[in-house]
């Protein structure tokens, strides 16, 4: 509404230039039209409405200038700073995971932890004063080591690889230093995971997983993924171009596993209802094929761009290595509440370093003239 009082719709022309409009839009369209191809809508477990989410960047972006933006900064910290102080307080006072009184899950707490940690390590990288660096660098290691308390295996691991990322590409390291580096992170990771029963809880619970997959039996958390995958990647098959349509991903694993493989997985529903394919290219594929995964990786190129266009690529790295590590384990497009603070995030950083840019342009434009 608020975009709409604004004027946002005279402006679409110059927000279609931007490349991650453009993604977004594309990738809500294919999920629009694929529903002339999906038949099965009715069941409600309608987790692809979620996409649209994405939406949300549209106007947010637009509404930002430079008299608004120190309130949505303002509103983004605070608000991050609101629901980090309620999970640690859930962590040491409750001894509990994630945020139950916002409805976080302790997968959702994981994964904002994981950007605080990632943003901050960019913000360390950026900055030119060693005081900064030092706090931002703290800061990194406090949300790591909070996020190491959380159940969330498949978003620590994404955060950790990005993070050795992030600091091999700043320090521009040789292959001496990267191996100083790897050990110095594992020290890290070491200690980290020393200090959490939750880490050494799910480590124990990852082997008991695998013995259960050595004897056939599926109905635990690795090999329920690895089952979803063999039946995703059977039905991206049969239909490869156009998936099998807009809504069909969870009712066909139902329908498959019946007799796919001679119905090993056909207990499975009695372990976990199907919902999502705990994988984004999984997910997207089996609703568009290889259409929609196309859009997918449009969208993560686009996104990357954004961030390219205004010099802030390590920024833009660190963003898309999170996404695409993340989606690897969980359906991270339709994550509750996440894709919407990386959305913001990028808006509230693009709109800054603009402004800077301008700012700078301005500035030698009136020493040129004297």
């Amino acid at each position: 509404m608020a975009w709409l009082l604004d004027g946002g719709l005279t402006r679409y022309k110059q927000l279609l230039r931007e490349p991650l409009i453009q993604a977004i839009l594309l990738l809500c369209v294919l999920l629009l039209v694929g529903l002339f191809w999906g038949d099965e809508l009715e069941d409600g477990r309608h987790k692809w409405r979620k996409y649209f989410l994405l939406l949300i960047y549209i106007p947010f972006f637009s509404l930002l200038n430079k008299q608004r933006l120190p309130w949505a900064l303002g509103a983004l910290f605070v608000g991050y700073g609101v629901v980090l102080s309620a999970g640690l307080y859930e962590w040491l006072e409750n001894e509990q995971q994630g945020v139950p009184i916002l409805n976080i899950s302790y997968l959702g707490f994981s994964a904002m932890l994981g950007i605080g940690a990632i943003v901050s390590c960019c913000l360390a990288s950026m900055s030119r004063s060693r005081l900064v660096q030092v706090l931002f660098s703290m800061l990194t290691l406090a949300l790591l080591y909070l996020q190491f308390h959380q159940s969330a295996r498949g978003f620590l691991l994404a955060t950790l690889l990005t993070l050795m990322l992030l600091v091999v590409r700043q320090l521009r390291i040789s292959l001496t230093k990267l191996v100083g580096v790897s050990l110095s992170l594992m020290l890290i990771v070491v200690v980290f995971a020393y200090n959490s029963d939750v880490v050494q809880e799910r480590w124990s619970q990852a082997g008991d997983d695998w013995h259960k997959l050595q004897a056939g039996n599926y109905s635990s958390s690795i090999g329920y993924r690895l089952a979803m995958w063999d039946v995703g990647l059977h039905g991206i098959i049969q239909r490869p171009l156009e998936g099998n349509g807009t809504g069909m991903a969870a009712s066909y694993f139902d329908h498959a596993i019946v007799t796919y493989k001679d119905g090993i997985y056909k207990e499975l529903p009695h372990f976990q209802v199907t919902e999502h394919y705990h994988n984004d290219w999984f997910e997207i594929g089996m609703h568009l094929g290889l259409l929609g995964m196309s859009a997918f990786v449009f969208l993560l190129w686009a996104w990357y761009q954004t961030f390219s266009r205004c010099y802030l690529r390590m920024a833009g790295i660190a963003m898309i290595s999170f996404i695409f590590l993340s989606g690897l384990t969980e359906t991270f497009l339709i994550f509750y509440r996440i894709p919407i603070l990386l959305l913001i995030t990028t808006a509230v950083a693009i709109c800054w370093q603009r402004i800077q840019l301008e700012k700078e342009v301005s500035m030698r434009n009136q020493v040129s003239q004297s």
